[in-house]
């Protein structure tokens, strides 16, 4: 079981960026090919911005060709949390960090294999953990 991780509002607005606030409280989503990590190749792990706790491996990231950083499957299956969707007139399925409940994206039965899915979140909700290079350790 997750621990929850519970911060203010204020402790919020002063931790993140505006545009980290908007998706991760407000269950945004930033502009596609915009954000910092839609293309990015660098290896390691992407951490929660809001509470840090990893979310997905690089190794498990893929050019879905949408504009978001799409994975096939988090670290854990425990690290994410899901719920049903139904703004903008459409039914998906949400993606939340299972930490600290905070909105990272959306996810689709419409991934490679192995596991069928694109977890297509948000650049703005991650911070990457690149790997170090002397011993290939994620750090």
């Amino acid at each position: 079981m997750t621990t929850k991780v519970k911060k203010s509002r204020e402790e919020l607005l002063r931790a993140l960026s505006r545009e980290e606030f908007y998706v991760t409280q407000e269950a945004g989503t930033e502009r596609a090919f915009t954000g910092r990590y839609h293309n990015c190749k660098t290896p390691g792990t992407y951490h929660c911005v809001v509470c840090g706790e990893p979310l997905f491996s690089s190794t498990t990231k893929y050019d879905s060709g949408t504009g978001w950083p799409s994975f096939y499957a988090p670290v854990d299956e425990q690290a994410v949390a899901t719920k049903e969707d139904s703004t903008l007139w459409m039914r998906r399925t949400e993606v939340l960090c299972a930490a600290c409940d905070a909105h990272l994206g959306h996810v689709f039965p419409d991934g490679p294999e192995p596991t069928g899915q694109r977890y297509c979140m948000n650049s703005a909700a991650l911070k990457l953990r690149p790997a170090k290079a002397e011993d290939g350790e994620e750090g």
